[in-house]
């Protein structure tokens, strides 16, 4: 959302953020400048806990907007990625809201978005007869392309992140991102992930290899720790950087895959819930590798007895910007501003 707010503000709009206590939102957030305001937290991933949660998140939005609107002026529209809170926020309000979002098999979340926006924001790749059952018929505001190629049209890697990780850049550099164990369409234990870790880190004692494994949670952080020649951050860095940079990406989510794609570093995908048509076409296309064994990991190891690796013989920043995509994010926001009243 940071190209999109910058876009409104610049369009002399009053723009206000929000933003959920989970994971290393906040820290972003700060990274990135964003001013915002802290409201809810996380309640756990039970189907029971997330209903508590968003209705306790929504309620306290609810209060926060009220309150914002009788000092500075009623809200015209609510914006947000993937966010349940700000939709029932903004019905309870009676705000026109956009939602956005690029996996389409999130079923309870998208049955609570779609039903309560006025616009459903989404790649072309989702058929939008996927989205009906969701009560989105009509309201689908389709983009081409991928969303990482809009919010990260501007970005220029930073190699202040290889010397804040100690990395060399002559030794082959991969970026590892876990599963999303709290999320509802990925409950099971990823069996795949734990073998590609394990191979990773035989690799890095053996093989001299750098793997940066950015955790989800604390608890992901702590077992990465006990695995012998792995890298995990306890804050918030500059992953992107950090991607375009790297010679290899290995993610079980999606967002930092689309990002490797988007920056053209090679990427594997060891996501075991169903795919969603933005992955069933990256895949098709030769942009994205789908991992189902970890022995089919290729890794850009170096000869036996040495540490030099494709990094020392390339600018990886070079290579990456040959293979981008860059798209303008005012479509984006032409998108959601489509939920406002034609008067507005």
């Amino acid at each position: 959302m940071r190209p999109v707010i910058e876009c409104l503000r610049t369009d002399g709009h009053e723009v206000r953020v929000t933003a959920r206590d989970f994971a290393q939102t906040l820290e972003l957030c700060e990274r990135f400048e964003i001013e915002h305001v802290a409201l809810g937290h996380h309640r756990g991933e039970r189907l029971a806990a997330k209903a508590v949660g968003l209705a306790s998140r929504s309620a306290t939005l609810a209060r926060w907007a009220h309150a914002e609107a009788r000092a500075h002026g009623r809200f015209d529209v609510a914006l947000g990625h993937g966010s349940n809170d700000v939709t029932v926020a903004a019905a309870v309000l009676r705000i026109p809201s956009a939602t956005m979002f690029d996996y389409e098999w999130a079923t309870v979340q998208h049955n609570v978005n779609c039903r309560l926006a006025r616009a459903v924001v989404v790649p072309d790749a989702i058929p939008p007869q996927r989205l009906e059952r969701y009560g989105a018929k009509g309201k689908v505001r389709a983009y081409e392309g991928l969303k990482e190629e809009y919010y990260l049209a501007d970005f220029q890697p930073d190699p202040a992140v290889l010397e804040q990780l100690a990395l060399d850049p002559a030794r082959p550099i991969v970026v590892v991102r876990t599963p999303p164990e709290l999320s509802l369409y990925h409950r099971f234990e990823n069996d795949l992930f734990a073998r590609v870790l394990q191979r990773l880190s035989v690799a890095a004692v053996e093989r001299g290899a750098q793997t940066v494994v950015l955790a989800r949670v604390a608890a992901q952080r702590e077992q990465l720790l006990r695995m012998p020649g792995l890298l995990a951050p306890e804050h918030a860095i500059d992953a992107q950087s950090l991607i375009a940079y790297a010679d290899l990406v290995i993610s079980a989510g999606g967002t930092m895959n689309r990002e490797a794609v988007a920056l053209g570093t090679p990427v594997y995908t060891t996501f075991q819930g169903r795919l969603g048509a933005v992955d069933e076409r990256l895949i098709g296309e030769g942009r994205l590798r789908m991992l189902s064994d970890a022995e089919q990991l290729e890794l850009p190891l170096p000869p036996t007895g040495t540490v030099q690796g494709r990094g020392g013989k390339r600018d990886r920043s070079d290579a990456a910007a040959t293979a981008r995509v860059r798209r303008d994010p005012r479509v984006l926001v032409e998108l959601l501003l489509s939920a406002r009243p034609a008067a507005a």
